[in-house]
């Protein structure tokens, strides 16, 4: 396979990101007749990986690759060696150069093994096959659950209702509230009067408000002293539908309360 130097160099040292990225020490192997003949000794290199080729250079700032090895046809796998960290990439062809890396350490060695083997056209094959078989069953699955009959929301709905919840309304017992039945059915309102509600029954009576003290000082009924005769009536009428109306209502109490109270605070004393 020919490579055009000039844009191989180019692609190694433009913006587009690295896959992965690091300083390693290379050591070159050859095969010939099933005998291992060792190169060099180990160099350190700066490695860039990009897509399925990897470059090296003498230093990190170098401006062009001193070479590059193209992973396809090829194995990485971990190799015994004098050296700990050490990992090869081997290639199928007979006499076909290994290169022999030693990481620092345990991980930078793990993640160089997975990205180097992650790297090539081969492996995105299977990739791309199995995301293909899963979507095909992704498919297979939607269009069964579309085929099969839906069943209708409201009986579903009732299947979870409770008995009670079932009941008709005529059938729900009747609570007396102030001597009414809070239901239309057999309700009454006070004065004998009944109102009709949309559907023809009789209809719910408002609740009446409970008597204050007010109107009476005591238990025995004696009214306090200060008060009118129109604030012994109810606050609760259309006349006092506000809040300040109300206010004015209950503070006019206390204020006869408190002369009362100090009107016998004075007769103590003397």
């Amino acid at each position: 396979m020919k490579l055009n130097e000039r844009s191989v160099a180019h692609y190694a040292t433009c913006d587009s990101p690295a896959d992965h990225a690091g300083f390693l020490r290379k050591r070159v192997e050859r095969h010939h007749h099933h005998a291992h003949h060792y190169g060099t000794s180990y160099q350190r290199r700066w490695f860039v990986l990009k897509g399925n080729l990897l470059f090296y250079f003498e230093e990190r700032e170098s401006r062009e690759p001193v070479g590059l090895v193209v992973l396809e046809g090829c194995t990485v796998e971990l190799c015994e060696a004098a050296e700990e960290f050490a990992f090869a990439i081997r290639f199928d062809d007979a006499g076909a150069k290994a290169y022999v890396l030693v990481a620092d350490g345990q991980a930078t060695m793990e993640a160089w093994v997975k990205a180097l083997s992650r790297a090539s056209f081969d492996y995105m094959r299977l990739v791309v096959k199995e995301l293909e078989k899963q979507l095909e069953e992704a498919c297979k699955s939607l269009a069964a659950c579309r085929k099969s009959p839906r069943r209708s929301s409201s009986s579903g709905r009732k299947r979870h209702l409770s008995s009670s919840a079932l009941l008709p309304l005529q059938e729900k017992p009747s609570i007396l509230e102030n001597g009414c039945s809070t239901w239309g059915s057999g309700g009454c309102i006070p004065g004998g009067a009944a109102c009709p509600d949309h559907d023809g029954g009789q209809a719910k009576p408002p609740p009446l408000p409970p008597r204050r003290r007010s109107a009476t000082g005591s238990a025995t009924g004696s009214p306090v002293p200060g008060l009118s005769p129109a604030m012994l009536e109810s606050p609760v009428s259309p006349d006092t539908i506000c809040f300040s109306k109300l206010h004015n209502w209950y503070g006019q109490e206390i204020v006869a309360l408190r002369r009362e109270w100090q009107e016998r605070q004075k007769r103590g004393h003397l």
